[in-house]
């Protein structure tokens, strides 16, 4: 595992000089001041919390009140919503937890650590490094975003420690860039695959759907991820995140290396030493034949679990099918079952920053998913729109609810009764409108660090280490997002 040293006593250069172009710049100032004014990922948190009680407040929601029915979603008390909700992630935590850990004992097998090396051996110049990896997080991300968390962290902390003159800060925000982006267009965005399967979806979104669209209340992929709007929506999208992680990239005599942070990289990915067995007992986890037999019997179901898919096999590749391939793939690449015990024990601590912040997020998220306030805050965007500016404040919306509420399939449940009903009314294709839900959904994510947590703990960094550089991205990002959104919206029909 990464460890933080003490930081050295050498001071950091002063922001904003020297040869860097001006975007650079205005990232190492960013960069400074988030370092010493914001607070960690649980200030963030904290700060919230009591942000989103005051607002329900100002919007006149009551403080206490439980409605009669105790199956009930609405109708609570700010205290009591707070209440309700602050466990209603405890599965969600648990699954989050597993991905992290298993992501980590995936990524420091002897497999994946020698392809990690050749891939971290492309990179040849600082400002080469910190594009390229900003391209992986993205490409992995958009196939499994869970995944890519963990990949494309042990990735840059290899290529800094290959690369000279590499900033550990710029190279750690890229590193998480995928979620700031593409990860919700891509093949595991929860919302287009909650509208499209008949099982994930709610009956009262199926209804909304049906009478806009007719049919039978779902939204295939094809009109959501792959529709042709959609994918041009995410490969501009990836081309200016790249341009941004080139202008962004500060020079080598301004970058702050991971020794000049004081952080201790530790060995390469697949390095670690061998465990010899000590008595005759140990011979079950030492050898690879039960490894071989429970990754044979997790695979046969995993077959049969895609096979019987409702609908398109992808339904089925939700949080629990991710991580059970996560640990069977692990089980195999480290081969014998105590490696893979010991790298579990390695990356637990890791898991720690979802363990205690995933339930506050559960009281925010309580707050205003189960009071009147997300029909609020809704009701202020839908009534200052139209038509033609619908898909962009709905980008809007979804992004400053996402930086309160940063859980994109579990909010999209909340929240897509009265999107589309609102599409419906306007006469937008609801199709977009799941699009839109998801670049405005992952835009939040470079604004707070709930989903950075995993990246960090992995590198070894604090989110105001990195922030400064996910807020200039977002500087550059959110605007293309509202001119795609806007632009391209004309080119579809309703329903």
């Amino acid at each position: 595992m990464t460890t933080t040293a003490q930081k050295p006593s050498e001071p950091a250069p002063p922001p904003g000089t020297g040869g860097d172009n001006w975007l650079a710049r205005l990232a190492l100032r960013f960069t400074a001041f988030t370092e010493k004014w914001l607070p960690d990922a649980l200030g963030f948190v904290l700060v919230g919390t009591f942000a989103i009680f005051a607002l329900g407040l100002l919007s006149g929601e009551s403080l206490l009140g439980t409605p009669d029915d105790p199956e009930a979603t609405s109708g609570f008390g700010l205290i009591d919503a707070w209440g309700k909700g602050f466990w209603s992630l405890i599965e969600f935590t648990l699954q989050m937890a597993m991905i992290i850990i298993g992501g980590y004992a995936v990524a420091v097998s002897r497999p994946v650590g020698r392809l990690v090396a050749r891939l971290a051996a492309r990179p040849r110049t600082a400002r080469g490094a910190i594009v390229y990896t900003a391209a992986v997080a993205m490409l992995t991300s958009y196939v499994n975003w869970a995944f890519s968390l963990v990949f494309t962290a042990i990735l840059a902390k290899e290529i800094a420690r290959r690369v000279p003159g590499v900033d550990y800060r710029a190279i750690g925000a890229m590193a998480f860039l995928g979620l700031g982006t593409v990860w919700a267009q891509g093949l595991s965005g929860s919302a287009a695959l909650q509208v499209a399967s008949a099982t994930s979806s709610p009956p009262v979104v199926q209804e909304i759907i049906a009478a806009g669209r007719g049919g039978d209340g779902l939204i295939p992929l094809t009109d959501t991820i792959f529709l042709w709007q959609g994918v041009v929506a995410t490969a501009i999208i990836f081309a200016v995140a790249l341009a941004m992680a080139w202008f962004l990239a500060p020079s080598p005599e301004r970058a702050m290396t991971a020794e000049r942070l004081g952080i201790d990289l530790g060995p390469a990915p697949g390095e670690e030493e061998e465990v010899r067995r000590s008595r005759p007992g140990e011979w079950i986890e030492h050898s690879p034949v039960f490894a071989i037999l429970l990754f044979l019997l997790g695979a046969w179901y995993l077959a049969r679990h895609f096979a019987h898919a409702e609908g398109h096999p992808l339904n089925a590749l939700d949080l629990n099918t991710v991580n059970l391939i996560l640990i069977l793939l692990a089980l195999i690449l480290h081969w014998r079952p105590v490696r893979l015990a010991r790298a579990v024990k390695e990356g637990a601590p890791a898991a720690s920053g979802v363990l205690l912040q995933f339930p506050l997020y559960g009281g925010i998220f309580g707050m205003i998913a189960y009071t009147g306030l997300h029909k609020t805050i809704a009701g202020w965007l839908v009534s200052v729109s139209n038509e033609t500016l619908y898909p962009a404040f709905i980008a809007l919306y979804s992004c400053v609810l996402g930086v309160f509420v940063p859980s994109g399939g579990g909010k999209w449940v909340v929240e897509a009764p009265y999107l589309l009903e609102a599409a419906n009314q306007l006469q937008v294709n609801q199709g977009w409108m799941v699009v839109v839900y998801d670049l405005g959904e992952a835009s939040a994510n470079l604004l707070q660090p709930f989903w950075m947590l995993p990246t960090l703990a992995i590198l070894g960094l604090k989110a105001r280490d990195i922030m400064g550089y996910t807020f200039a991205m977002f500087l550059a990002l959110f605007p293309a997002v509202l001119v795609v959104v806007t632009l391209l919206a004309q080119t579809l029909s309703f329903p």
